[in-house]
């Protein structure tokens, strides 16, 4: 027997997987910061949800609701869809996970944008499959590239709208097309993590291609304007047989009673939602028009529909110089060397205060 043959080892594809990096939360030195590297409501968490959380905790030791039926039912009441075709996960991020894991391995293809989420290639190489990256269009999903990239091979095409990290936006003709392009036997999944910041007339219709179609999934999740990131919930929509497939491989008791609550709350609480959005309207155009009088030192906003901002530097100051500066003078945003964004920060749009410092810190940084 060789000494490779006696050897524990991972198949070659988790191998291969390079392991998703997180916002980061802390600067370097430990000082208290502005963190926005990980595009969390800065105005918290409505208080009905806080309520129906804490609440929750009378119940710590009973396991939770393993089908999440009354969170499904909540989700199905709010935006008009039915709850069996609902699935729960731990974020959203499981529930793309499970897609993959439904639809795709060994010898598959997994397809999405380049500039897309990182999980996407995770979820690919997790169940063996092969990620395959196409062509974007100025930091934004290229229809026509993803159709050109489809083979026989394509199970699964993953596209965010709006798009993480670049904050770009498909419209409903770009997803409707997209979907018509693609063999019966390919699943598009539709990752709408932050579509509650979008404006009404821009609304996808993701959903709707989710209800009438069989090869359509949709996903989100509570931790963007709901503020409930820490308790990680998110959920997808689709046909009743793709749904039925995707719980066959779910994790039970994958979202806590405490979560559930508040997810639940959440749902109600639409002026904190609407105020959640109205303040990054506003304070992501702010922003945006700042960095542009940047532009003379090099610096470009990519225009974004989310609730963080990916800015590009193209002059003297790079990337990484600013991201160090930054974290030095008490902020954290996110660097993406390794999603081919060397060149750029995605900076979450934060409270009124953090956004009209960080953009003074960027105004002496590249002597704007």
């Amino acid at each position: 027997m060789t000494a490779s043959a006696s050897k524990l080892l991972p198949k070659p594809w988790i191998a291969a997987i390079a392991p998703y990096v997180p916002g980061r939360a802390t600067t370097d030195s430990g000082r208290k910061a502005a963190k926005l590297s990980s595009n969390e409501n800065p105005l918290g968490t409505a208080p009905e949800a806080r309520a129906a959380y804490a609440a929750a905790a009378e119940t710590l030791e009973r396991y939770p609701d393993a089908g999440a039926t009354a969170l499904r039912e909540a989700i199905a009441a709010h935006y008009g869809i039915e709850a069996e075709r609902v699935i729960h996960g731990t974020g959203s991020d499981e529930v793309l996970h499970l897609a993959a894991g439904a639809f795709a391995g060994p010898g598959d293809e997994v397809l999405y944008v380049r500039y897309g989420f990182s999980v996407y290639p995770i979820a690919a190489r997790r169940v063996g499959a092969t990620p395959v990256e196409a062509a974007d269009s100025d930091y934004a999903t290229d229809i026509d590239a993803l159709l050109a990239a489809v083979t026989p091979r394509t199970r699964v095409v993953f596209v965010a709208n709006p798009n993480n990290p670049t904050g770009t936006y498909t419209s409903k003709a770009g997803i409707a097309r997209l979907h018509a392009g693609l063999p019966a036997d390919c699943l598009l999944v539709v990752d709408q993590a932050y579509t509650e910041y979008l404006d009404p007339q821009d609304d996808d219709g993701a959903l709707e291609l989710a209800r009438t179609q069989p090869n359509v999934l949709v996903t989100r999740t509570f931790s963007k304007i709901f503020g409930l990131a820490a308790e990680r919930i998110g959920w997808g929509y689709g046909p009743a047989e793709m749904i039925e497939a995707m719980h066959r491989i779910r994790a039970p008791f994958n979202v806590t009673t405490g979560g559930q609550a508040a997810a639940v709350a959440s749902l109600h609480a639409t002026d904190f939602v609407e105020a959640s959005r109205a303040h990054n309207a506003r304070w992501r155009g702010w922003f945006e028009a700042e960095v542009a009088k940047l532009g003379n030192a090099g610096l470009r906003a990519v225009p974004s529909k989310a609730n963080f901002v990916l800015v590009l530097f193209e002059g003297e100051t790079t990337a990484e110089e600013a991201f160090t500066r930054l974290m030095e003078r008490g902020f954290i945003v996110r660097w993406l060397p390794g999603q081919g964004l060397r060149h750029g920060l995605r900076i979450t749009i934060g409270t009124e205060e953090q956004t009209r410092a960080i953009v003074a810190a960027l105004r002496e940084i590249v002597g704007g």
